[in-house]
């Protein structure tokens, strides 16, 4: 187990250097959410592939993450954070390196799930190093950083794809995480300490909650993507399998005596509303980045490059805000800036509807920047209050849990709203088809993050601070 250690501050070498490593490392599993955005229409023209591959070259991505996200969590806790945290790192690396020699669309999306799984050891890992490794006076302000960092590079994607696709093709969105990845494990292994939950370690692991997970949200993704493909029969069998298993995953975690999730921590009202809010409003946010990009290029001509560039009013916007949001959250309670952040990107979203054929910056930008507020000041305070709502001894898992929820939500939303706004097949390719399905699904998503903010309103009624969390071991 290793003897206690001295708490990191936030002002020390080991503090920063750790703080920069969770950063980074967290930043590149959600570069990756983002950054292949921009580059689907030259992956599809180049490959050969269809708007449903398409589709699955991000969900394989996601469904991995979003599946296997509890159980990095988990892991952490039982066998150390940072060992947990660096496995993953090393794996996104390799699995980034096969992406960029894939050759089919069938090998890309499989590599991209490989590529998954890694991310889902190493994301819970960031926010439960900061949580256990940390003085409790330096975690809300590390959280705002990791949150506003990690908000920039899932908003810095585009941008990043989009110079990348321009200037050197597709392949190296998925080349250039070799580097940096490097990188991470190296500072990790420099300056961050080792953690876990004592009361955890040794005991027995939860496979079947574990595998329930990912049979749930796997049926429930593939029936979303392929329904147009699929017949009515194959469809219907393949929900049931779905519905049984997140079912069977609520029964099986409610008597397991080492659960996947401690469903206690759903007993807070605080932390059930927080991560009923992250579904909704991340759910909306993964469609907004998805369609954008490809309606940019698709209906009003933009080049890659220009299409990613939307992303830079949410890059400033979460570089300069994002800790003040932390502190404002701080100072009244998460109350208000949640509720008021998704209303603000639900506003920015309908501005957005202008982005047809002939749309200019000038068209974009007032919608761009609006959204990019309401984002700015929702991110910080929803990381930290999640986290503040559980014991730090669940610190990865209830980071795990809320990673999950952002995740699946994208996932699922992106997998149904294409159909539902009528995008099917080569329709992204149509411009007249585009536009439509478009502006259905930008009203779809204001009316999502709207929801968002309505249930954090009710949901975080009564408590204008987070509570104080317990004390976590941190173990050389």
């Amino acid at each position: 187990m290793g003897g206690v250690t001295e708490l990191l501050t936030r002002d020390t070498t080991r503090g920063r250097v750790t703080l920069t490593a969770v950063t980074l490392g967290s930043g590149i599993a959600i570069l990756d959410g983002s950054v292949v955005n921009v580059a689907l229409r030259t992956i599809g023209t180049e490959l050969d592939a269809s708007l449903e591959q398409l589709q699955w070259v991000i969900n394989g991505y996601m469904l991995a993450l979003a599946s296997l996200v509890l159980v990095g969590g988990a892991l952490g806790d039982r066998l150390g954070r940072r060992r947990v945290y660096l496995f993953g790192m090393g794996w996104f690396l390799v699995a980034s390196a096969l992406c960029a020699i894939a050759q089919t669309p069938g090998q890309l999306i499989a590599m991209r799930v490989l590529q998954g799984v890694g991310a889902a050891l190493l994301t819970p890992g960031g926010l439960a190093i900061i949580q256990s490794a940390f003085r409790r006076e330096d975690r809300a302000a590390a959280i705002g950083t990791w949150a506003g960092l990690s908000g920039i590079a899932a908003a810095i994607g585009p941008f990043v794809g989009g110079w990348l696709v321009d200037n050197g093709g597709w392949r190296w969105i998925f080349g250039i995480n070799v580097p940096l990845c490097l990188v991470v494990i190296a500072l990790t292994l420099w300056a961050t300490p080792e953690s876990r939950d004592t009361e955890a370690t040794g005991r027995g692991f939860d496979v079947l909650g574990a595998g329930l997970t990912v049979l749930a949200l796997g049926g429930l993704t593939y029936a979303l993507t392929a329904s147009a493909s699929m017949s009515r029969p194959l469809l219907v069998a393949v929900l049931v399998v779905a519905v049984a298993a997140a079912f069977g995953f609520v029964v099986v975690e409610s008597r397991a005596r080492t659960p996947l999730v401690h469903l206690s921590l759903f007993g807070d009202r605080v932390f059930s509303a927080a991560n009923a809010m992250t579904f909704v409003v991340y759910g909306a946010l993964g469609v907004v980045f998805f369609i954008l990009v490809l309606q940019l290029q698709v209906s009003a001509g933009w080049s890659a490059l220009s299409a990613g560039l939307t992303g830079l009013p949410v890059t400033i916007a979460l570089m300069f805000l994002s800790s003040r949001a932390s502190q404002l959250s701080e100072r009244i309670g998460p109350r208000i800036p949640m509720s008021v952040g998704p209303v603000v990107c639900a506003l920015g979203a309908l501005l957005l509807l202008s982005a047809g054929r002939g749309a200019t910056w000038w068209t974009v930008l007032p919608g761009l920047v609006v959204f990019a507020l309401g984002l700015a000041l929702l991110v910080s305070p929803l990381t930290s209050t999640v986290l503040a709502a559980a014991p730090d001894r669940y610190a990865g898992v209830a980071s795990g849990v809320n990673n999950a929820v952002a995740r699946a939500g994208s996932l699922l939303a992106v997998a149904a709203l294409p159909a539902l706004v009528g995008l099917t097949g080569d329709d992204y390719r149509d411009p007249t088809a585009m536009t439509s399905g478009f502006r259905s699904a930008m009203v779809i998503c204001a009316a999502l993050l709207t929801i968002g903010g309505v249930v954090s309103w009710f949901g975080l009624a009564g408590r204008s601070h987070p509570r104080p969390s317990e004390t976590s071991e941190t173990v050389a």
